[in-house]
């Protein structure tokens, strides 16, 4: 059950959460439609490369990487989308494309948009591409601790 590590880590930090079933969906706007969450409270992970390493950028779904600024945020020009190949083996169990936006659980960085700080829940894939988890903004950030900056662009 790809949710499980998530869930123990959540429930070690006495953190209160939901899980949200919804039927089979893979791109973030149809997750959104399915689980029933507006695009901009769905937030979305994008795995990158910095220098070589992998990380993670949390994003609202309806929005999408400003590659410029994170290369400002990070002061290096070597940013670049990572490929699937490149970080499947990160997260042996996750579906490709649903890694839940938690990188301290897998030793990376963590850039999140400063959008999302603007509700007060987060929610996100947690594993699989047939579930949600939603949790408290602040408790996330709280068991993260990511870089906030502004990090995205409007979907053209």
């Amino acid at each position: 059950m790809p949710i499980r590590k998530l869930r123990e880590f959540l429930d070690s930090h006495a953190v209160r959460y939901f899980v949200l079933s919804h039927s089979p969906a893979y791109t973030a706007q149809e997750i959104a439609a399915a689980a029933h969450v507006p695009g901009k409270e769905l937030a979305k992970t994008v795995i990158v490369s910095i220098n070589g390493t992998m990380a993670m950028v949390v994003l609202p779904a309806s929005r999408q990487l400003d590659f410029e600024r994170l290369r400002e945020v990070t002061g290096t020009r070597d940013v670049e989308l990572a490929g699937e190949r490149e970080f499947a083996g990160l997260f042996p169990e996750c579906e490709i494309g649903a890694m839940p936006p938690f990188g301290n659980l897998y030793g990376m960085d963590v850039y999140v948009a400063e959008e999302l700080e603007d509700d007060d829940e987060i929610a996100f894939n947690a594993g699989s591409h047939n579930e949600l988890l939603r949790l408290s903004y602040e408790d996330y950030k709280r068991l993260v601790h990511p870089e906030v900056a502004r990090l995205a662009l409007d979907v053209k």
